[in-house]
């Protein structure tokens, strides 16, 4: 038999709407409904991809990662009401503060530590501060514009990997946590009411029974492609130093000024199929965890790593709870910072936090714009320390 199992295109995209079906299917029990749907379709991505069911990459994942993930964002977007936002966003930006600045605070001082006991020390320490503030994107853009060696990106990526897997278990964990802990709740008393988390009972609810019209899909794809087409001219016009976080920025602005028309804001069906097109990314990113890769990665670069995310989670936690910031906000902030807008959007969904979604889909998307910015200058202020 000839590995890996599944290759060609059609195959594939077979596997991964199979993946995306099952996850929703298995919902409805109460194991899988505790971890969520996100979570369940990337650990299905990597035991499939570790036992050679199917390849670690092939083109086809690259045209989902690209039409995806905007996708999901306008898609998303489209649901937002200003209004109702406005409501919530004193705390969440507080949030999203402390998370940018704890991943900053914590990148200098362990960059300064571990800076002369890496190659491209002060390099890696700036990557990580753009991947941890805005997202996987950042990562590569800020090595471009270091001029960081194959090698040095290679070994961030296999360590971001191993760090940031368990990572992303607890963030999606996180919600239930909190929710059911004794000690947590004791411990974190702020939190939001279930009509600024989860609606009045108007709002969609993830992946019940909903009435959609063939109109409503209809309308919503097209106007994402639409909006999706137009960033991305317009982003082509950008230096390419930013063309990517501007693209991002772009396609944010132009959905959210399209879901105050009322016709637009109207359409039903916003959340759930921004989680399927989410889906889907996040079933390649299961297929891209690589577990030899993991254990091959430089350790010292893996305990850097693994000291920035605690460190910054710590001092997250810590500076939310003096500003007395509701837990929502904390896990969304840090997750929109570590991981990007994406993921924390897919987090507020599996949680049931209806009107969260574009809460935390914003805060990625505030930090990916901030995170090429503040790592440049983290790496160059590193660099001046050590005396690189």
């Amino acid at each position: 038999m000839q590995f890996p199992i599944f290759q060609t295109t059609d195959e594939l995209l077979t596997v991964i709407l199979v993946m995306v079906a099952f996850s929703l299917w298995v919902q409805r029990f109460k194991a899988f409904k505790y971890v969520g749907p996100a979570l369940t379709v990337i650990v299905i991505g990597l035991v499939l991809v570790n036992l050679h069911i199917v390849p670690g990459y092939q083109d086809v994942y690259g045209v989902i990662i690209t039409y995806c993930v905007p996708m999901s964002i306008s898609i998303y977007l489209l649901n937002i009401n200003l209004k109702e936002l406005a409501k919530l966003s004193g705390k969440a930006l507080v949030a999203l503060v402390c998370a940018v600045f704890s991943v900053c605070l914590m990148a200098t001082v362990f960059g300064v530590i571990f800076g002369n006991k890496m190659f491209e020390g002060w390099k890696i320490a700036g990557m990580f501060v753009g991947t941890y503030t805005g997202g996987s994107s950042n990562l590569t853009a800020i090595a471009v514009g270091l001029d960081a060696a194959n090698e040095t990106i290679a070994a961030a990526n296999a360590a971001d990997y191993v760090i940031g897997m368990p990572t992303l278990f607890l963030m999606f964990a996180a919600p239930a946590l909190f929710q059911n802990v004794k000690y947590l709740k004791k411990f974190w008393p702020y939190h939001l009411s279930d009509e600024d988390r989860i609606g009045d009972g108007d709002e969609p609810v993830l992946m019940a029974e909903q009435k959609w019209s063939i109109q409503d899909i209809a309308w919503l794809l097209a106007i994402a492609v639409t909006i999706v087409t137009i960033a991305t001219k317009l982003s082509a016009l950008l230096p390419s130093s930013i063309a990517s976080a501007g693209r991002i920025l772009l396609i944010s602005t132009i959905s959210i000024a399209a879901a105050q028309i009322p016709a637009v804001g109207r359409l039903r069906g916003n959340l759930n199929l921004g989680l399927f097109f989410g889906l889907m990314y996040l079933s390649i990113i299961g297929f891209s965890v690589d577990l030899v890769s993991f254990f091959g990665s430089t350790m010292t670069i893996t305990l850097f790593c693994f000291c920035v995310i605690v460190g910054s989670i710590a001092l997250h936690l810590f500076l939310s709870r003096l500003f007395k910031v509701p837990y929502e906000y904390v896990i969304l902030g840090i997750t929109g910072a570590i991981a990007d807008g994406t993921t924390a959007s897919l987090v507020a969904s599996s949680a049931k936090w209806n009107r969260l979604v574009s809460v935390g889909l914003i805060m990625g998307v505030i930090g990916g714009v901030c995170g090429n910015y503040v790592g440049i200058m983290v790496a160059y202020l590193i660099k001046f320390f050590i005396g690189a």
